[in-house]
């Protein structure tokens, strides 16, 4: 599912627009990411958790390129 069908979703569920529905959506989101930008974790229960995965610095390659390149933190 994308953003756009999830919009549609939640208007015919909830009996709105779908301008509000997607207001309503994008306000979720900035929620969610807002917290996650301070290091927060976000749990919604019964649908699962959001949180920020750190991963160490590594090697990759370009794919168009075939280049290798540094993978920041």
């Amino acid at each position: 599912m994308n953003k756009s069908e999830m919009i549609d979703m939640v208007a015919e569920a909830a009996d709105i627009s779908k301008a509000a529905a997607g207001r309503a959506v994008d306000a979720v989101f900035d929620g969610i990411t807002g917290s996650m930008k301070k290091g927060d974790s976000v749990t919604l229960v019964g649908f699962g958790t959001f949180s920020v995965g750190h991963r160490a610095a590594r090697s990759g390659r370009n794919p168009r390129t075939g280049e290798t390149i540094q993978i920041a933190e």
